[in-house]
């Protein structure tokens, strides 16, 4: 059976969980390539982001531009990896209720179809944890495929508009065979290094 865009955002929710999995205790607060984020707040915006998305996709209040800043609120308490699996959990049971991908929802981005936060959820979780991968020196390790996609969804969205109207910084130079994931990084603003991701 071939995968769903929601099987898709799980493999990629799993994947930055592993890459949490190996972050040392002196390595929460190291920078990252998120703005001036590191490591745990870009985590903590990562978690408040899927359990809010999922709040709304269960009927809850639509959210206000600056609604994941995480230096606002911390929705990590001590136990970080646990509380963005659980996130995680929450966020693709809401996406997996009947019809709500045919439903729109008023997101920061706007006024969108369920089956678009799909694809914003998992561009997120790919873009933020490149961020934590490189910051710790680890790969995050998704399929080349499923990159691409959102490589290409990303485009597309944001084809025409202007970026001073978005949390992205330009784009930065890259590699045409570069790996998708890291074409996807440089997309939304990341500095990447010819040779690719980080060493381990």
């Amino acid at each position: 059976m071939n995968a769903t865009p929601v099987d898709d955002l799980a493999t990629v929710l799993g994947a930055v969980g592993d890459v949490l999995t190996q972050v040392r205790e002196d390595q929460w607060h190291a920078p990252t390539p998120s703005r001036e984020w590191d490591v745990r707040e870009v985590v903590n915006h990562m978690v408040l982001g899927d359990l809010r998305t999922a709040e709304v996709l269960c009927g809850g209040p639509g959210l206000a531009v600056g609604a994941f800043d995480p230096t606002e609120e911390d929705a990590l308490g001590d136990e970080e990896v646990a509380s963005y699996r659980s996130a995680g959990v929450k966020l693709l049971a809401a996406l997996r209720q009947p019809g709500v991908l045919e439903q729109s929802f008023e997101l920061p981005i706007g006024t969108v179809p369920g089956f678009v936060i799909v694809h914003v959820r998992t561009v997120e979780a790919l873009v933020h944890g490149w961020d934590v991968a490189r910051a710790i020196g680890r790969r995050l390790e998704v399929p080349e495929q499923l990159a691409e996609a959102e490589l290409l969804f990303s485009s597309e969205a944001m084809a025409g508009a202007a970026r001073e109207s978005m949390p992205f910084a330009s784009p930065e130079p890259v590699a045409d065979d570069a790996p998708a994931l890291d074409r996807l990084a440089a997309f939304l603003g990341r500095p990447v290094a010819p040779e690719g991701l980080s060493s381990l």
